[in-house]
Order: structure tokens, then C-alpha cells, then sequence
């Protein structure tokens, strides 16, 4: 095994310069990959978590450059979920053999606190065996603490770059890498259990933003990370840009595994949207999480956060019954459980 490959794997500390090494070049792929598959079977076997993803709103209030729904989009079609729609969705997901729902959307006011401790503490009462995932970007520290206590034990929020001048580029002068980072060590005090993550290929990316995130994601030591090509979205201000390639998304995700050998990390929809076989490769290299889609149909197509985006036509069984069909033949084993993160090292 290359040396470099050999340090990462036995939690040697790669210095920058390596870490761009393996980055920058395709000739460690297939030992990085068959590395980080044996890394994820020593800590999960072949197990692969499912979440039920409801995507319950498509207003946000921020303006980031990347994204589809994006405040300044006049041509997404707006919509929300009632409490009683995503209840709804959460009885079909329990029945098709989901144990952990996330609910995600845009920053929108409409949902206040007390309206998303309503709906957590209602999934909560009917599913008390069940985890209640959160993904609903940059509150303050007693939002998130009263959405904790009302029963969302887990909360996504990626951080998409770690570099200050790179995270100017691709958000507003409204918003700071500052306060995402305040928000996510927030997070890690109440005691959720934490994901963070990136886009790979954004605009204006280096390969020192991707050592940084790196570095970052070692500071704050996340259970889960979430990373996935950036797709560009034809009405933003990206629109023109060349969108993330799937080979370094790939190659992430297994120095990742190697990294966080503990973490949950999905095969993301946005890997499946730019290569037909693109989660289950993102399997090979380490992941170990899919996340089908548990909301309606007629709203899908509307959560248009980049373009393309794939099993937006689907009802939730059949989502669910081709990822199921799509892991066994990648020689994983989908479980049901809720799948709570392993100790950390």
C-alpha cells in the first residue's frame, strides 16, 4: 500500500502537501478506493443506513449564488408543507421501514421556532423509535436548543467552504462563514450529533479550499459529512459554471472514510444526478448512507436546488425500492435501523 495511503488509513497525520497529492492526481484512485471500502466494512460491515428525506419548503430567505431556490429566483414555484403533510409523509416512510425522517428546507420565516418544535414533537409523539434529522440552515443557539428538547437529536448543516475570501465569492454579504461555523459547534454543544460537509467543484474552488475543508472538518469532528458535486442551476449566477466532476467527488469520499473512519457519509442524490451509477460508486469508496425521498411528488420537481436532479417523478415506495435494488447489486445491505454514529476515535 502507498505510503501515503498507509498514514491516512492508520491515523498518521498527512501534511498539506500530501493531502493536495493525493487530491491533484488519479494514480492512487483504485488503492484509495479498495482502502477506504475495507476502512467502512471494519466499522459498519456492509450496512447502509436509509433516511427519509421531506423536503417541506422551497422558500429561503438567503441568496446564495449556487442555488435554485435561491431568494432572488423569480421562476421557482414557492410552496410548504402543513404539519399535517409531512406527518403524512412520515406515516408512508414508517411503513416502508423508515426509522430516521429529515426534514429539510430553505431558511424560510414562516416556520418559527414554535412551528418547528410543533411538528418535531408531533413526528416525535407517533415515532418514538424513529431519529428526527434537521436541515434548516443558520439559527441561534436557543432555536436550536428548543428544537433539541422537542425531540431532533440529529442536524445537518454543511459548512460548503471552509475559506473566508472562497465563502465570500459564493454568498452574500448578508451572510459569513463566522456564523456557520458558530452555528455548527452550537450544534456539537447541545448534543447533537452533527453533519457538516461541501460542494466539490464550486466555483472559484482550489485545491487549497479542499485542504482547508479538510482541516475544518478535523477541528470540529462531525458524525456525519455530506459532500456532493456542485451542479450548476440555470437561474443563478453560476449558471455558466462547469459543474463538479464525479472522479474527485469519488476520490473525497474515500480519503474521508480514511480520515473519519466512525462518520456517517451518504452517496448523495447530486453523485446519482451526474453518473447513473454514481451512488453506488460513491458506496464503493467509503459511503455508507442513501437518502430516498419521502416527499410528495407534486412537490419535488419545485426543490430544484441545482439542475436535473434526479427521482423527482418517483412515489416514496418506488424510491425506495430502487435504491434497495441499486445497493444489493453494489454488494451493500440496506438496514432499517435508526443508525446512530459509531464512537469516535
Amino acid at each position: 500500500m502507498d505510503k501515503l495511503i498507509y498514514d491516512l488509513k492508520n491515523n498518521n497525520s498527512l501534511d498539506d502537501g500530501d493531502l493536495k497529492c493525493l487530491l491533484e492526481t488519479d494514480m492512487y484512485d483504485e488503492e484509495l478506493y479498495k482502502a477506504a471500502d475495507a476502512v467502512r466494512r471494519a466499522n459498519y460491515g456492509d450496512s447502509v443506513y436509509i433516511r427519509g428525506l421531506i423536503e417541506f419548503t422551497n422558500y429561503c430567505k438567503n441568496d446564495c449564488y449556487y442555488c435554485g431556490i435561491r431568494r432572488s429566483n423569480n421562476n421557482v414555484d414557492r410552496y410548504r408543507l402543513s404539519k399535517e403533510e409531512i406527518l403524512a409523509c412520515c406515516e408512508n416512510g414508517y411503513i416502508l421501514g423508515y426509522r430516521t425522517f429529515v426534514l429539510q428546507g430553505g431558511e424560510a420565516p414562516y416556520y418559527t421556532d414554535e412551528r418547528i418544535c410543533d411538528i418535531v414533537s408531533g413526528i416525535h409523539k407517533l415515532y418514538p423509535d424513529c431519529a428526527i434529522t434537521l436541515s434548516i440552515g443558520e439559527k441561534n443557539y436557543e432555536s436550536y436548543k428548543s428544537f433539541f428538547d422537542a425531540g431532533a437529536k440529529r442536524f445537518l448543516l454543511r459548512h460548503e467552504t471552509a475559506d473566508d475570501e472562497h465563502y465570500k465569492r459564493l454568498h452574500p454579504e448578508s451572510m459569513s462563514l463566522d456564523n456557520r461555523k458558530r452555528c455548527l459547534f452550537d450544534l456539537k454543544d447541545i448534543g447533537y450529533q452533527v453533519g457538516s460537509g461541501f460542494m466539490v467543484g464550486s466555483p472559484y474552488q482550489t485545491t487549497d479550499n479542499l485542504v482547508s475543508d479538510l482541516r475544518f472538518l478535523q477541528e470540529l469532528k462531525p458524525d456525519m459529512i455530506g459532500i456532493g458535486p456542485y451542479i450548476n442551476h440555470k437561474d443563478t449566477p453560476f449558471a455558466g459554471e462547469k459543474n463538479g466532476t464525479l472522479e474527485l467527488t469519488l476520490r473525497l469520499v474515500a480519503i474521508l472514510r480514511l480520515m473519519f473512519p466512525y462518520a456517517l457519509i451518504p452517496a448523495t442524490t447530486a453523485l446519482g444526478t451526474i453518473s447513473p451509477n454514481g451512488r453506488e460508486l460513491g458506496l464503493k469508496c467509503g459511503a455508507n448512507v442513501v437518502m430516498p425521498n419521502l416527499s410528495p411528488v407534486e412537490t419535488r420537481k419545485k426543490y430544484d436546488l441545482y439542475e436535473n436532479k434526479i427521482c423527482t417523478g418517483e412515489e416514496a415506495a418506488e424510491c425506495r425500492g430502487c435504491l434497495e435494488r441499486r445497493v444489493t447489486l453494489a454488494g451493500y445491505n440496506i438496514v432499517t435501523d435508526i443508525g446512530d454514529v459509531k464512537e469516535h476515535a
